[in-house]
């Protein structure tokens, strides 16, 4: 069983955001939680709200069957480029330079490493 969530239009270029995934990528979750934490870039905290709320969405789809952080791990981890913003600013000789502000679509995919079993009720 997956479950997946999404964090669209962040404000933050998707080239950034590709780095901290692909480091993510394949690993568990608490694993991955303390990658993001002791990382130093600017893209760390959309991941990790992102991979918060794909673990919560795996629990509450789960329902009954107690699951653990550390039977989870980050099966799908992508990034794709949302609407850019275009600015300008006063440039050489009288012309206009344009300025991109990039978004990004983050998509993270949670999945369990062993099948899940109902719990017998008692």
């Amino acid at each position: 069983m997956i479950a997946k969530a999404v964090k669209r239009y962040e404000r933050i270029s998707p080239r950034k955001l590709k780095r901290m995934l692909d480091v993510i990528r394949g690993k568990g979750i608490l694993e991955a939680r303390a990658l993001l934490q002791f990382n130093h870039s600017r893209s760390k905290i959309p991941v990790l709200k992102t991979l918060n709320s794909a673990v919560a969405n795996f629990k509450i789809k789960v329902g009954t069957v107690r699951i653990d952080d550390k039977d989870l791990f980050v099966k799908e981890a992508s990034v794709d480029a949302g609407p850019t913003m275009k600015r300008w600013r006063a440039g050489f000789r009288g012309t206009a330079d344009t300025i991109k502000k990039r978004t990004s679509h983050i998509t993270l995919v949670v999945d369990s490493y062993k099948p899940l079993q109902e719990e017998k009720g008692g």
